[in-house]
């Protein structure tokens, strides 16, 4: 079976009508090396293979970059160094708890430039459960498969008197002890890109089915006969005699807590499971995650990106909390240092993901939503703040106070069981503080004060952070709102929500930076990108206003204005001004490249646009563009996508689109209708209800909805009710080929928007 054929679904041929019916195992349609073909400079995704199970602690990736390279694996690399041990969110954010392994035959090499490996795409088998490559310089082939916290490894060694296994624990700091007597290797590495204590370690247990001898290794020397070293980089090196074929097992697992942790771990979640068993268990929890949405209908190509950007989505946040032998829920406290009780997770970044990821976990999989409720709660009371990234404390990336919407979307959606209260205390200390790094607001006395984030008091992306906190006011007043809070305290916060306002030039109708006194930026460039602006231009933050696109229709003069302005996007030519960076960032060149005008869906700010025009009554533009989108900007190859995949926010949008809605304004608690990519689409609710999307007509070229009945009765509405689909739905949606102007284009179809707020 697949031990002996060769997978790698970037060579598959593009079959453009071939129809599929759904396999017994939808986890074979995920190619984990979507996304893997990129670089600094141009980035198709950014991704690597990560095998893991879904939100698992521990993640695993074949390592062909240097150790502390963010681009730790990139397809077009023909070496590997190591079989690394991960968390990385991203290359930008780069890793910490992290160590490697390696198998070497012949004579041992400890240099990683030296001791890395030839190996082929063709030689080379990627799953979400499972990971094997052949390296070609030693002859031997390394298998990983995972469990949250451990990895079960197999290695196939030819025949050799000096066959070895590595275990670097990395440079900055660590600590390895062989005992051989145990077949065990212990030890810890400290090696962090930032936001963590001093005490940070990432310990680990590595034990061996077979009798070795080891030396301990570090700063590149082999010092024989030593069995422990504690210093700047330490490593293991174990060696053994082996036949031809002979497969050595490894069991690894890893704990931030300790290594009697780490121990427990492994026997908690390995014991004596075979490297099949642990292989099955990690296949079928992945088959019984994916299962909760089941898409038929679409062409092979539609089926692969659909799950494989649905993998994606189900990393970040991930577990960070450990089961003390006591089976209590404890974790280290990347705040103050410390083992605590209670949930925790790490590895994501609200500016990207509080747009579609977390609004997809809410409909989805809300029961690890509460998980991560609870985590927050850790993370205020323990270091003082909710995270806006955390990488795994206090990251100091992008802009805003997107924890507001996070935390008031589930709520709002209907999560219960956390402690909802200190959340909402904290939403409101941290939009009146400027906390350490990107926690809290930067700016916020000038904000409170004058309506506005000015552009020449020296703070960069000031125009970014004033139309971000003016939604995450709106969803600190709707969270309030909701848990019966006095007008008093929460109205404020619904007259903030319209600051937005204070950034519209009426002269242009476009968002434009202000200074202090209340003029505007000159010179102003609507295709400069930075500065006023994060990561785009004011073509990209005009449609910035989640929570009142109705006031944005106003002052851009209408309906039909706003649409005319909506089309520009997409007719403008892809010029930019780069002089802010010194630089072409690659979110400009992949705007460039990607022949669609103004449209950089390569990054967060503009990507919920395309849902807009359902607000000015042309829903069928939303159908068009979705679906352009969806076909032009990905594929389940490594150059699939067409920019940063950003912990699950670019293939939410995907998912989202595919299934035929999107959440424009999360805390609105409505998705903003589209049009689905399949001919049926089974969400099966964690609840126990179903919601079912048939769209028997559709087609490449039928792509536009004539009609819509919700559960058997006509539907123009350009949007539905979260709390509603949780009921279970049936959608039914005759498509077309030509757009039904006549549907969804009355004022009582339009989605909220706060100044229609009754």
């Amino acid at each position: 079976m697949k031990r002996s054929l060769i997978i790698i679904l970037a060579f598959l041929p593009v079959l453009t009508f071939a129809q599929t019916s759904k396999p017994a195992d939808l986890v074979e349609y995920i190619n984990p090396l979507m996304g893997t073909a990129s670089k600094p400079s141009m980035s198709n995704g950014n991704t690597y293979p990560a095998v893991a199970v879904p939100w698992g602690m521990n993640f695993w990736t074949p390592q062909t970059g240097k150790m502390g390279d963010g681009w730790q694996y990139t397809y077009d690399a023909d070496k590997i160094r190591g079989f690394k041990q991960t968390h990385q969110p991203s290359p930008w954010m780069n890793d910490y708890g992290m160590f490697s392994v390696f198998p070497e035959t012949g004579k041992v090499v400890i240099d990683e430039d030296k001791r890395a490996s030839w190996f082929s795409h063709k030689a080379e088998t990627a799953k979400p459960y499972y990971y094997s490559v052949y390296l070609a310089d030693y002859d031997v082939t390394t298998e990983i498969t995972p469990t949250e916290r451990t990895a079960n490894f197999r290695f196939t060694f030819p025949k050799s008197d000096s066959s070895h296994i590595l275990i670097d624990a990395f440079d900055k700091g660590s600590y390895v002890k062989i005992i051989p007597e145990k077949h065990e290797i212990i030890g810890y590495s400290t090696r962090n890109s930032g936001a963590v204590p001093a005490n940070f370690k990432d310990y680990f247990v590595v034990y061996i089915d077979k009798d070795f001898t080891g030396d301990i290794w570090h700063d590149k020397d082999i010092e024989e006969n030593a069995l422990e070293y504690k210093g700047d980089h330490a490593g293991a090196v174990i060696s053994f005699k082996t036949s031809k074929g002979e497969q050595v097992h490894m069991h690894v697992a890893s704990s931030f807590i300790s290594i009697e942790q780490a121990e427990l771990n492994l026997k908690r979640e390995l014991g004596t499971d075979s490297f099949d068993v642990t292989e099955q268990k990690a296949k079928a929890v992945w088959n019984k995650t994916l299962n909760h949405v089941q898409v038929e209908g679409g062409n092979i190509d539609q089926m692969r990106t659909f799950y494989s950007s649905l993998y994606r989505m189900l990393f970040f946040p991930n577990r960070m909390y450990e089961v003390d032998a006591k089976g209590q829920i404890v974790h280290y406290s990347v705040y103050n240092g410390k083992i605590m009780p209670g949930y925790l997770f790490a590895g994501t970044g609200f500016w990207d993901t509080f747009r579609a990821l977390y609004p997809f976990l809410n409909l989805v999989y809300p029961s690890i939503v509460k998980e991560m409720q609870m985590g927050l709660v850790n993370d205020y009371k323990e270091g003082g703040w909710l995270p806006e990234w955390s990488s795994p404390g206090y990251a100091d990336c992008m802009v805003g106070n997107n924890s507001a919407s996070v935390v008031a979307e589930s709520y709002i959606k209907g999560l219960r069981g956390y402690d909802i209260e200190t959340l909402y205390k904290a939403l409101i200390h941290d939009a009146n503080n400027t906390g350490p790094n990107a926690a809290g607001r930067i700016g916020v006395d000038y904000y409170n004060k004058l309506g506005y984030v000015p552009y020449d008091v020296n703070i960069h992306e000031n125009a970014a952070r004033t139309l971000e906190y003016a939604y995450d006011d709106f969803s600190i007043y709707t969270l309030g709102k909701a848990l019966g809070k006095p007008a008093s305290e929460i109205d404020i916060y619904k007259k903030r929500a319209m600051n937005y306002k204070n950034l519209f030039d009426p002269s242009i109708r476009l968002m434009r930076g202000k200074n202090k006194d209340g003029s505007w930026e000159t010179p102003f460039n609507p295709f400069k990108w930075g500065d006023a602006f994060t990561e785009g231009n004011s073509w990209h933050y005009t449609w910035g206003v989640f929570q009142d696109i109705q006031g944005l229709i106003n002052m851009v003069g209408g309906k039909q204005n706003f649409v005319a302005k909506l089309d520009s996007v997409f007719t403008l030519p892809p010029i930019f001004d780069d002089s802010y960076y010194g630089f072409t960032i690659h979110e400009i060149r992949e705007m460039q490249v990607a022949n669609m005008g103004q449209y950089a869906h390569g990054n967060q700010p503009i990507q919920h646009m395309i849902y807009l025009y359902g607000y000015a009554g042309e829903p069928w533009k939303t159908q068009y563009w979705a679906r352009e989108t969806m076909n032009r900007m990905y594929r389940a190859t490594p150059d699939g996508y067409c920019g940063d995949e950003d912990n699950g926010q670019t293939s939410a949008w995907y998912v989202f689109s595919a299934i035929g809605f999107y959440p424009v304004c999360p805390v609105s608690g409505q998705y903003v209708l589209g049009a689905p990519l399949f001919k049926k689409i089974t969400v099966n609710l964690e609840n126990g209800k179903k919601l079912i999307i048939n769209s028997p007509k559709n087609s490449a070229e039928n792509k536009y909805v004539n009609t819509m009945t919700y559960n058997g009765k006509p539907y123009d509405l350009n949007w539905v009710n979260h709390l509603a689909l949780m009921q279970g739905a049936v959608i039914n949606m005759d498509m077309t080929a030509k757009p039904n102007k006549a549907r969804g284009i009355k004022d009582a179809d339009i989605p909220f928007s706060l100044s229609n707020e009754k």
